[in-house]
């Protein structure tokens, strides 16, 4: 419909009045604020909607039809040509002016003007769709647009766009700037680990499938996603003793700790050389005259170890001191069971010998008890594990200097990315995964979990409008708005 300032600008006013005469209706002196509420939505957003579509049309009424020049080329105005556009308040049409040469196809300024997506949704439903989708299933998320702002969204709309969105993630923390200098720490930290993403098991051969699986069939495919973690941290020097008494929650609550800086975490399921890559990357961004000492940290995972090692030179490689002490635990349980108060007492005792860089001393002991088990014994096989774990990761072990030097000894960041990052959302219930589709959600996750939603999604929009219309996106609204105190 044409724009006609006369007739909508009264209408919308109106229309305006009638949401404020809600508020001091007789009726709404018996209302809850939650039957208010719930009115006033409605309300709103159908007053948006309208708005919005008298903007678009006032946009197109203010279009020149005069020929269209571009350098030496010239479209003449051929007619008016709509296009749907989805938005939070609803669906509305833009009509804008069409342009038409033989030789060079049509055009349509206004798309420019306005940044008209390459699909019909608006980018704030599917950021919010996608945001949603992050943290939950696809379906779920469509179930709350719905709900709340009574807007429709296929669920395939969103896994495309999802998708899409983060194709850009590489591209925007590689123009993201190193923190300043003195926001750091002085330890630059790096740590890695893996878990599992179950898979949509490819279709089977007829021929060959199975009523019932047999030894060793597993029920769920899985591929390992890597998750990283750079930041950096302060030096907090402790003795082994202090660091015992925290980890058997004895005596007074120690100091608070230093947090990291800038952490960012990332998840994929490229590899352990490409993750590691790219965390070697990032590392290099973070480097510089503040940083004093640089920290590598695995659970002991051989693989992971060695990529280590070969993709971040200069960095000392330390054991978790939480997979020791969990070794050490099942030591324990198995020889003095789980009840008897000398088993905490025999763990203790091994895990301050190994937090003192006596760790040889702890696997001659353990080689000592096991040699007096029958090796079919659970004792044992824990022992014997403990031994191996501990004499193979040996080099990593030098917790009295880590702790004197004020490093971190623990994983703790990086198993908590692969819980958060990739287990709460990828092993929710009934989740089997593409690689594709499992790849995007971890990396909007990601995007979200290092406070840099917001900041992408400019970055995605500015890059998107200039692969669509190669100029700069308008931004002197954004400048005004910001005057106004309206966004």
């Amino acid at each position: 419909m044409p724009f006609n300032s006369t007739t909508m600008i009264p209408e919308l006013r109106a229309e305006f009045e009638k949401v404020l005469a809600l508020i001091a209706s007789p009726e709404a002196k018996t209302a809850t604020l939650d039957q208010m509420e719930r009115t006033l939505l409605g309300q709103v957003l159908r007053l948006g909607g309208r708005l919005l579509q008298a903007f678009a049309d006032q946009r197109s009424a203010a279009e020149s039809h005069r020929p269209y020049r571009q350098g030496r080329k010239r479209w003449p105005y051929h007619s008016q040509k709509p296009v749907d556009y989805r938005s939070i308040f609803g669906a509305l049409v833009v009509e804008r002016a069409y342009f038409y040469a033989q030789a060079h196809g049509g055009r349509s300024p206004l798309d420019a003007a306005l940044s008209l997506p390459d699909r019909c949704y608006s980018d704030l439903l599917m950021e919010s769709a996608s945001l949603l989708a992050v943290d939950g299933a696809y379906g779920k998320a469509v179930q709350v647009l719905e709900r709340l702002l009574r807007v429709s969204v296929p669920a395939a709309a969103v896994e495309t766009d999802v998708v899409e969105q983060a194709a850009e993630v590489t591209a925007f923390y590689a123009e993201q700037p190193a923190p300043a200098a003195a926001e750091e720490g002085s330890i630059l930290v790096v740590q890695a680990d893996g878990k599992g993403v179950p898979l949509v098991r490819p279709p089977a051969d007829p021929a060959r499938r199975k009523v019932r699986r047999g030894k060793g069939d597993k029920k769920t495919r899985k591929k390992e996603a890597i998750a990283t973690a750079v930041y950096t941290l302060a030096r907090c020097p402790r003795t082994p003793q202090q660091l015992v008494n925290a980890l058997f929650q004895k005596g007074p609550a120690p100091d608070e700790r230093p947090v990291p800086q800038h952490k960012r975490v990332f998840a994929s399921l490229d590899g352990k050389d490409a993750a590691l890559t790219r965390l070697a990357t990032w590392a290099r961004q973070r480097d510089g005259r503040h940083i004093r000492c640089r920290v590598a940290l695995t659970d002991g995972a051989h693989a992971l170890q060695d990529r280590m090692r070969t993709h971040l030179r200069g960095f000392t490689l330390v054991l978790d001191i939480i997979h020791v002490s969990e070794y050490l635990w099942k030591a324990g349980t198995a020889l003095y069971g789980e009840t008897d108060p000398q088993r905490a007492v025999w763990v203790e005792a091994q895990l301050r010998d190994v937090l003192s860089s006596r760790v040889h001393t702890v696997i001659d002991r353990l080689v000592a008890k096991a040699v007096r088990l029958a090796k079919t014994s659970q004792a044992y096989h824990a022992l014997h594990q403990a031994a191996k774990y501990f004499r193979r990761n040996r080099p990593f072990m030098d917790y009295a200097t880590y702790l004197r030097r004020g490093w971190p000894v623990a994983t703790g960041v990086i198993e908590g990315a692969c819980r958060h990052l990739v287990k709460d959302r990828m092993e929710l219930a009934g989740m089997r995964w593409t690689i594709p589709g499992a790849t995007a959600i971890l990396a909007l996750r990601a995007v979200n979990e290092n406070g840099d939603w917001e900041a992408f999604h400019a970055f995605r929009r500015e890059r998107r409008h200039r692969r669509l219309y190669r100029t700069p996106i308008p931004t002197a609204w954004i400048a005004h708005a910001e005057r106004l105190e309206i966004n």
